[in-house]
């Protein structure tokens, strides 16, 4: 899932952006699908960049809300059914109201939904009520993957399919034991897993991802702990929060 938050994409330039999704492509090699952030609040722009993905060959596009300039919801149906006319990926909508300032509704994402390549939301709305109303309206096949690890199990109970997670840049084979003890209705396996795993799902928000989650990552010699501004290095607090986290996980000593 290259040129997400998490991999601090409001701080890209066009080519560095698409650079990343070809490399991504590349190391991944055909084994796992590529899903790559395309999204913008400039509609030209987010068909150029979903475009621009499509010729790397990205599996599917994901787009989040046009943020900041607030569209109506007739405003986000143009949106998206303009990029879906001018690709051929499928396409998942990325509805986060806490940082984009716009709310997509159920009754938006329905519409989108009828669309052929409108596959799924990621849905950091921080409404568990959202999945199930979004089920009843849309079937079992519309994909719903949760963007909020900390409530990622409850998301599966309610109507959801998994998690594109910030967790999982740093245990990722705990976070995808958790989606598969679900699939196998091994629930107690599954409530193991997700207190194991719920310090880090609160860490790694202390402060604005991907800041705590560069941090870690850090710790465990994957990468410096550096972020571009406006976004700055992880403080002292943050830092603790992130150690304590790991060391219940059984990471770091």
């Amino acid at each position: 899932m290259p040129c997400g938050t998490t991999g601090e994409s409001p701080t890209l330039s066009h080519d560095e952006h698409k650079r990343v999704i070809r490399l991504c492509v590349e190391a991944a090699a055909g084994r796992v699908p590529v899903i790559a952030g395309t999204g913008s609040n400039s509609t030209e722009e987010a068909v150029s960049l979903t475009a621009s993905a499509q010729e790397s060959g990205a599996d599917a596009a994901l787009v989040v809300t046009p943020y900041y300039n607030k569209p109506t919801q007739e405003g986000l149906y143009r949106h998206y059914k303009q990029i879906h006319d001018s690709v051929e990926i499928p396409i998942i909508i990325y509805n986060i109201p806490g940082r984009t300032g716009i709310d997509m509704t159920v009754e938006t994402m329905t519409r989108l939904g009828a669309l052929p390549r409108i596959v799924g939301v990621k849905d950091a709305a921080a409404d568990l009520a959202r999945p199930a109303r979004t089920r009843h309206a849309l079937g079992p096949d519309f994909c719903q993957l949760s963007g909020d690890d900390i409530t990622a199990p409850a998301f599966l109970a309610q109507g959801g399919h998994g998690c594109i997670s910030v967790v999982a840049n740093v245990v990722p084979r705990a976070c995808a034991s958790l989606q598969q003890a679900w699939r196998d209705r091994d629930l107690t396996a599954m409530a193991e897993w997700r207190d194991l795993l719920t310090p880090l799902g609160s860490a790694l928000f202390v402060e604005a991802n991907p800041i705590p989650v560069k941090y870690a990552l850090s710790l465990l010699g994957y990468c410096a702990p550096t972020v571009r501004l406006p976004l700055v290095e992880a403080t002292p607090a943050a830092q603790a929060a992130v150690q304590a986290a790991m060391r219940f996980a059984g990471l770091i000593d």
